[in-house]
């Protein structure tokens, strides 16, 4: 077999459709689109509309609510602390404080605040200021022998 005598299966390919060419195509004149009206002329969008009916976007009930004062956290985990301490981009000496945090490469930006969560597993004998804390995240360090301190107690939960 060689290049040339490749060939689709018979049906497999068709020919594209030329629209507004003459009578003998089938879809001459007004090229499938009707006679007069919005939808026979170039450039129009009606994607939403549902001719004077409501439409359903506006139909379906709106739910929820965004509170526009939230606070976002800059969220990680004890594992990923322990695994910067273990690397020794955190000093677990010194105390380990939200700017520490940054300043190794941990968190991007404070955001609102850091809050520590209890996923993974933590070793280090060390000393923690963060703005939060689960109630996990303070005993698995309090369990290693270290210390976890909130800043704002009504961040923690």
């Amino acid at each position: 077999m060689k290049l040339n005598e490749l060939s689709d299966n018979p049906g497999a390919t068709q020919r594209k459709k030329r629209i507004g060419r003459g009578p003998g195509s089938g879809m001459g004149k007004t090229g499938g689109r009707g006679i007069k009206g919005q939808k026979s002329r170039s450039g129009v969008a009606i994607k939403g509309y549902e001719g004077g009916q409501m439409p359903l976007y506006q139909r379906l009930p709106k739910r929820g609510f965004n509170k526009p004062n939230r606070k976002a956290f800059a969220v990680i985990n004890l594992g990923l602390i322990q695994k910067f301490i273990d690397e020794g981009k955190i000093d677990a000496k010194a105390d380990i404080t939200e700017d520490a945090l940054v300043a190794s490469g941990l968190v991007r930006r404070k955001k609102d605040g850091i809050r520590v969560l209890a996923k993974g597993e933590f070793k280090a004998k060390a000393k923690i200021t963060v703005t939060g804390a689960s109630k996990g995240a303070v005993e698995a360090v309090e369990k290693a022998g270290g210390s976890l301190t909130v800043t704002t107690p009504a961040a923690a939960e």
